[in-house]
C-alpha cells in the first residue's frame, strides 16, 4: 500500500496538473470505485460536473481536491489506486475504473487493479472532510504536536511500531518507513511504548521525516509497477531501503545480517544487534 510519501507525490502532481481546471463531465466505469458514496455513482458524476478544482490536500494516506463550492472529492488509493492525469485521446488504461474529464483536454483517471480503493464527494469538505478528521496529523505536518504525541504514545501501552502504524496517533506512516526510521533510530519494533525516554521519542521522529523527505526526493518506493505518479512514474527509494526488505543482507551499519520477523500479517526487519530485541516486549 502507498504510504506517506508516494501519496503526497501523487498530491503535488495533482497541484500541478488538476488544479484550476474544471470538471467538465465524471464518466464512473465501475460502481465498486465509489461505493462510498452511498448515493451511487450517478450521484457522484452529478456532484462533480462543472466544479472547479481550487486545491490538492493530503491528511495521512487520504487525498482531496477542494472543489469552489466548499465540497470536494475524497479519495484513498488503496493497495493498487492509481491517479492518472492523461489527454482525453489517451488509449483506456486496463483497470480504468473512473475518469474526471478535465478541461483543455484532460482526464483524471481512477485506475486501480485490486479495487480497495475508492473516491466519494465529501459535502463542506474543502478544508477538511469530515470524514477523514478522526486521522492524526503526519510528522512532516508543520502542526504535528511532538508533546501531543510524545503523552499519547506513553499512555498507549503498546509495542512502538504498531503506535506509528496507529493512524489515529500519526498518520501516513506504514511497514516500510517504520521500519526503516526504527533502524535508523536503533529501536526495536517491540520496545514498549511506557518506556519510551522523551529524547528516544523525539530521535525516532526525526528519523521518520529524514526517511520521508529521502523518499520524496526519489519519488517515493516503488516495488512493482502499481505505484506511480499522475505521469505514470515509479519511484526508485527501494533501492536505498537500509532494513525493509533486506531480510539476510547485512546491516548497512554493523554488517550483521537483517532479522525479518512476522508481525501484523506483514514482516518486520531489524538488525538484532542495532536493534536488541527488548527483554519485556509487546509484539
Amino acid at each position: 500500500m502507498p504510504e506517506l510519501p508516494e501519496v503526497e507525490v501523487v498530491r503535488r502532481g495533482l497541484q500541478s496538473f488538476v488544479v484550476g481546471h474544471t470538471i467538465e463531465r465524471v464518466r464512473v466505469l465501475h460502481p465498486r470505485q465509489v461505493r462510498r458514496h452511498l448515493a451511487g455513482a450517478r450521484d457522484f458524476e452529478d456532484q462533480l460536473a462543472d466544479q472547479g478544482v481550487v486545491g490538492a490536500h493530503r491528511r495521512g494516506k487520504y487525498l482531496w481536491l477542494s472543489l469552489d463550492s466548499g465540497d470536494a472529492v475524497l479519495g484513498h488509493l488503496g493497495m493498487s489506486g492509481q491517479l492518472l492525469v492523461r489527454p482525453r485521446a489517451a488509449d483506456p488504461e486496463r483497470h480504468l475504473r473512473a475518469v474526471l474529464e478535465l478541461s483543455e483536454g484532460r482526464d483524471l483517471r481512477f485506475v486501480d487493479q485490486r479495487m480497495f480503493g475508492g473516491l466519494l464527494v465529501s459535502p463542506d469538505g474543502a478544508e477538511l472532510p469530515p470524514e477523514i478528521a478522526h486521522i492524526a496529523r503526519d510528522p512532516i505536518d508543520p502542526a504535528f504536536d511532538e508533546a501531543t504525541f510524545f503523552a499519547s504514545v506513553r499512555r498507549r501501552r503498546t509495542g512502538v511500531k504498531r503506535a506509528l502504524l496507529d493512524q489515529t496517533l500519526v498518520s501516513g506512516v506504514g511497514n516500510i518507513y517504520a521500519d526503516e526510521a526504527l533502524w535508523a533510530a536503533r529501536l526495536h519494533y517491540a520496545r514498549p511504548t511506557e518506556t519510551l525516554r522523551r529524547r528516544e521519542v523525539e530521535r525516532l521522529l526525526d528519523e521518520v521525516r529524514a526517511v520521508m523527505a529521502r523518499a520524496l526526493e526519489q519519488g517515493g518506493t516503488s516495488f512493482d509497477a502499481l505505484y506511480v505518479n499522475v505521469n505514470g512514474e515509479s519511484g526508485y527509494f527501494e533501492r536505498s531501503l537500509a532494513a525493509y526488505g533486506q531480510g539476510g543482507e547485512p546491516c548497512p551499519r554493523c554488517g550483521t545480517p537483517i532479522r525479518r520477523d512476522p508481525f501484523m500479517n506483514r514482516s518486520s526487519y531489524t538488525c538484532p544487534r542495532c536493534q536488541p530485541r527488548p527483554r519485556r516486549g509487546r509484539w
